[in-house]
Formats: C-alpha cells, structure tokens, sequence
C-alpha cells in the first residue's frame, strides 16, 4: 500500500515514541544455550530461531564454504527425522522455514502455528544434536552448492562484484573469502572434517534459541529445557579469528571483465563495525546517498546526467570493522570515467556542506520506519532479539538502538565523509564486459 509520502513521514514521526517496547525473558541453561522469549498473542503463530556464532570468517583458510555448506546439510535430517523430511513437518504443519549464512553467523528459524510450537523445539534439537553429517548428505549437498554457486554467482550479472571487492579490501582478515567459499575446497574435505566443524560449532554454548509470538512464557520455558536442556555443552575451542586489518593508506584500483553488458563502477570504503559511534553515522550517510529516487546518487547520475540506469550505496553490518559500497550502473555508452567523477564531486559535498535540517529529519524518518517494518512480525522480533544478544550481549537494543541513530547529527555525518570516505581508504572496482 502507498501513502502519501508527507503523510507517511508525519505517521511515522509521530508514531515511533509512541510504538510499545518489546518486552522479553531470557535465561541461559547450564550448557550454554541462552533463550530468548517474547510472547504476543496478536496472531496464533509463533516464530521458533536459532543463531549459530559461526560464519565464513570462522572457516579454515584451506576450508572455505564450510559454514554455508553446513546450513544446507542440516536440513538432511538427524538420527530421528529421514533424509528430507525436515521440511515435510514444516509444511504439513502449516508452517514455513529458511535459513541463512552471513559472515559472522549461520540462522535458521520456522514460522507455525502457536499449537506447534513444540514441534518445531524438538526439529531446532535434533538440528544441534543429532544431525547426520555423512557421505550421502554430503555428496548431495556439495552438487545443491554447486549449483547454488553457478546460479547467483558465475551466472549472475554483477554476481562476483562482492568476492571480487572483498579480497582486495582485506588482505589478512578471513572476510577476505566468500560465504560461498571455494568448490575446491569442499571437494577436498574429508567426512571427518565436516564431523568436527559439526561438533564445534554447533552447540548449545555457541547459540541463541529465540521464541517470539503467541506462547505462554512458563509453558515455553518447560518445552525448552525439555528439549535442550540436556544437549551436551561444546568441549572444542570455538575460533574466534582476531587478527586486524591494517589501516589502508593507498587506494587499490582494478578492472574486472565479466558477462555483463553495461558497465559499472563501485567503489568500497573500510568502516568501523556495527555497533561503533561512527557506524551509525556511515550508515545515515549511507542512506542519504542511495534511499529512495530522492537520494544524491541517484538524482545526480540517474535523473540529471542520466548516465546511469542505477545508483546506490549499503553498508555491510559486520561483526569486525567492515565496508561500505557505493555502485553506480552506467548506461549504454557511457564513460565511467565520467561517472566516478561524478561521484567524487558528492563525496566531497558531504564533506565540505552540512546537509539541510530537511535531509536529517527525512533520514531520521527513514531510520524510524525501517525499525518499525523490521519488528513488524515475529520472525523480524525473534531474530533481532537473538542479534542483538549474540553479537552486542544486550538483547534490549531491539528497543534503544535507534536511539543511537537519532542521536547523530548533521556534524558527525560530515565528519563520517571525512574519516572514511577517501581515496587512500577504498578499492575502486570498474566491470566491464568481456571483449
């Protein structure tokens, strides 16, 4: 649905302070696994997740693709569900299930009917119990990676543009490989291999169980412990890598020729990580740059020189110090050249002008509505709940993070641009065709 937009912005506005907090119960069982409960019985559903501390920058260097390969392979089923039929409980109960792997954490979540919720405690328990990690699952789940690669990565325009900047950006740090990892690698790695990631990762100790949605806290609780109360703590050392990137004092600069028709240009900025001071104001700069038709990017080179198709920026939100990209899509002819200039010039504007008080009330706004459309539903609750803990200890952000974006004022966006937008702190990636 569409609204007005001055319309929308004064709801928002009006509305944000006034949005009830979200309250929630969390204790840890004596193995480690720490719980998250939210109860609201707006809807009978209820959204059932677990966070994995694990991701691609954790890998063995000789063993990339190991934590994405694992989010595949543990839907094979455990010593109690049949090869593929984790999913057919999940949909003959009416309910939905996905998972992802990012560089810093593995998630998995279902969303069901309130009635099932002990249906899905019991799969989320054999998931960190009893998975079967053996050669028919593995062999299956390297052709499904395979191909997964093959499609939203060799085969996708721009696809490679994200490993293509990482490794140049990060020379030491493991975020400098692929959450995809290498097919080589995987092809070479051994059953017991996989058993001993399987064992060290995941464990009660090294996980979120967040519950969100129309349940009763006490009967959850007693569903819990039933359940992963007496799933045996981790014993391996968990890697947690802790190696620095050195400060970048020199701007990398390539080209890659890819199966693209239209050429582009993207440029990657290090920034702090996610949590920092000045990660909320990267962020809203970021915002400025690429939200909406109205941001500068895309007014300058989509709307007014109209040498681009597309413009934009995101931020990486990253456990360690990460990258902000900006990427602008040329049209057909057009000289990249020209557009980087073009980009320059509004690096340099965020640099030398204060935005207006309109642009920051408008980012505030923007920054409101995303937190309220994030929170919308439980499965958006439960997994902000279960972030929040693993990676700041502090699941009540879910109600005081954005407090740390609309503290930040028109100065420490200029000053973002200043720290961090430069050349000496960037790659600068042209794509263009293959000849």
């Amino acid at each position: 649905m569409k609204f007005h937009t001055f319309f929308f912005l004064f709801i928002v506005t009006f509305s944000y302070s006034q949005v009830e907090p979200i309250n929630f119960t969390e204790f840890t069982l004596d193995n480690g696994l720490h719980v998250i409960l939210h109860e609201d019985h707006s809807t009978p559903i209820v959204a059932i997740s677990v966070m994995y501390h694990v991701g691609s920058k954790n890998e063995n260097p000789e063993r990339t693709g190991m934590a994405h390969f694992f989010e595949h392979l543990l839907f094979e089923g455990s010593e109690n569900i049949e090869r593929g039929e984790f999913d057919d409980y999940i949909e003959s109960s009416g309910g939905s299930n996905n998972a992802y792997t990012s560089y810093d954490k593995t998630y998995y979540h279902e969303v069901l009917p309130s009635n099932q919720l002990e249906l899905g405690l019991w799969l989320e328990s054999e998931r960190m119990l009893h998975a079967k990690v053996e050669p028919i699952g593995i062999e299956t789940q390297r052709e499904v990676v395979k191909e997964e690669k093959r499609q939203r990565v060799d085969n996708q325009p721009y696809g490679t543009m994200i490993g293509e900047m990482m490794k140049r950006a990060y020379q030491v740090h493991p975020y400098r490989w692929t959450i995809i990892g290498s097919m080589e690698h995987l092809n070479a790695a051994k059953e017991e291999e996989f058993m001993d990631f399987y064992n060290t990762f995941y464990v009660p100790n090294n996980a979120v169980l967040s519950i969100a949605g129309d349940i009763n806290v006490e009967n959850a609780k007693k569903m819990v412990e039933k359940y992963f109360s007496t799933i045996p703590k981790g014993t391996h050392e968990i890697p947690r890598p802790n190696m620095i990137e050195p400060k970048k004092t020199k701007e990398i600069r390539d080209t890659v020729y890819d199966n693209i028709q239209l050429d582009a240009v993207i440029h990657g900025f290090h920034i702090p990580a996610e949590g920092k001071d000045d990660f909320y104001a990267v962020d809203m700069l970021n915002k400025l740059l690429s939200d909406g038709n109205s941001s500068r990017l895309h007014k300058e080179l989509v709307e007014t020189s109209q040498k681009c198709i597309y413009a934009g920026a995101f931020t990486f939100n990253l456990e360690h110090p990460g990258l902000t990209l900006a990427f602008a899509m040329a049209n057909s002819g057009e000289d990249p050249q020209e557009i980087e200039n073009i980009m320059e010039q509004e690096y340099k504007k965020l640099k030398s002008e204060l935005i207006s008080d309109k642009d920051l009330e408008k980012l505030q706004n923007q920054i409101e509505s995303d937190f309220i459309n994030s929170n919308s539903n439980m499965a958006g609750i439960a997994e902000s709940l279960a972030n929040y803990h693993l990676f700041f200890g502090d699941a009540n952000l879910i109600n005081k993070e954005i407090d740390k974006y609309l503290a930040v004022t028109k100065e420490d966006i200029m000053n973002a641009a200043k720290r961090y937008y430069n050349k000496e702190n960037r790659v600068t990636l042209y794509y263009l065709p293959k000849k």
